[in-house]
């Protein structure tokens, strides 16, 4: 890749992708970075921060530079990790048992994470694990940088707790000020942290896609008929786990009310019995990766994402890649994605706005197959080598530029 090649992020934002001349010292000199990388889950559960972070510390690896990661285990976790992990001590979480609660930082980590004596410590939740490595960091002097993965403090309107809200956004304000950079992965998400006085030096880590896997061409006619879609019946896919804060009772009631369209979920979760109850008709796949994700992804003819707690819609992209029309929640995530009447359909997040959108999409087959095409083209942007380079030099900038603050306690 030529160095005065670039990459557009976002409408408003580039990237430079390989210019020497504008990259860190460091990186440039060839010096590599120790980083310890701290998450609440790195391989028991299969979401798309998860495949990020595992993206990002192959990365790294292969650079050269040297990465520990502390996250919570299990005895079967989802699928085989990258690097090296150290488990930390966590508990279910009650209600959402597949997913597990880190406890905080035990001696023997603290031990590991002093003989591994990190540049630079990386956050990926706001969890107790995460606060206790930021204390570290703060009391070793060393930077901490986080990245921006889910707006936690929305979800308890989807479990009877609003009154929650404000709480954990006033804690995500005290936790995020605390570190040097802020990375969110879309600009629209950029923007919101930003509103809502979350993070002072806030920059994007957006994702990318693997543009040969996600490919029009996986579109397989054979499959759908094997499945029950004929070929002249419009196939709306979800993708995602299935858990209430994804909108999937908006879906349900979107989907039903629009005549001549059929429904692919793909994924798992504690949801799943009482959506297939409610979509009799819909074709449940169970979670799905690889060849056989791409496959759902490029027989389909509309992705539905109604989700408004994307902070960048990895689904989304993989979906555009596909050239499969998106329609996604008007919500920050998606609205960097997708370029309304361009790239696909933006709508307001209630099930009649949703309805109007698909029933447009279900009736114009050219106008969507237009879109899907836009949409394939717009998603040729995102390289994976390319942003992460870019968070590496952001990486780089932390360390350097760091002035160490008044230790805590």
């Amino acid at each position: 890749m030529a160095a005065s090649e670039r990459l557009t992020i976002e409408n408003s934002v580039n990237i430079s992708v390989e210019n020497e001349l504008q990259a860190p010292a460091g990186r440039t000199s060839g010096a590599k970075l120790r980083i310890a990388l701290f998450s609440g889950n790195y391989n028991y559960v299969v979401d798309g921060p998860v495949k990020a972070l595992n993206t990002l510390v192959g990365f790294l690896e292969e650079e050269g530079h040297e990465v520990l990661v502390f996250a919570p285990t299990i005895r079967k976790p989802a699928f085989e990790h990258t690097g090296r992990l150290i488990s930390a001590p966590s508990i279910a979480i009650p209600g959402r048992g597949e997913y597990r609660f880190a406890l905080g930082m035990s001696g023997g980590m603290r031990k590991r994470l002093d003989d591994f004596a990190p540049d630079l410590i990386h956050l990926s939740a706001p969890d107790l694990l995460g606060y206790a490595a930021l204390r570290y960091a703060r009391k070793k002097s060393i930077p901490a940088v986080a990245s921006f993965h889910t707006r936690f403090d929305t979800y308890p309107r989807y479990y009877g707790a609003k009154w929650l809200e404000k709480y954990l956004t006033g804690y995500m304000r005290h936790f995020y000020a605390r570190c040097e950079h802020v990375y969110p992965p879309s600009q629209s998400m950029a923007d919101e942290l930003r509103e809502d006085g979350i993070g002072r030096d806030i920059r994007l880590w957006a994702r990318g896609v693997d543009s040969v896997l996600f490919n029009p061409d996986k579109r397989d006619l054979a499959w759908r008929r094997s499945i029950g879609f004929a070929d002249d019946e419009t196939v709306v896919v979800f993708v995602g786990r299935l858990v209430l804060e994804k909108g999937l009772d908006v879906f349900v009631e979107t989907v039903s009310r629009v005549d001549g369209v059929k429904a692919l979920i793909v994924g798992e979760g504690p949801e799943r019995a009482r959506f297939e109850a409610a979509m009799p008709d819909a074709h449940f796949t169970g979670y799905l990766n690889g060849e056989e994700l791409a496959r759902a992804y490029a027989s389909a003819d509309i992705f539905f994402n109604p989700s408004i707690t994307e902070t960048f819609g990895n689904v989304t992209l993989e979906a555009m890649a596909c050239a499969t029309t998106p329609l996604c929640a008007k919500a920050a995530g998606s609205a960097s994605l997708v370029e309304h009447e361009i790239t696909g359909l933006l709508a307001q997040p209630t099930s009649d706005d949703f309805q109007i959108a698909l029933a447009r999409l279900k009736k114009d087959p050219s106008y969507r197959l237009a879109l899907g095409n836009a949409a394939r083209k717009r998603s040729l942007d995102f390289s994976w080598r390319a942003i992460l380079l870019n968070l590496l030099d952001n990486y780089f900038e932390a360390v350097t530029a760091y002035k160490p603050i008044l230790k805590t306690s």
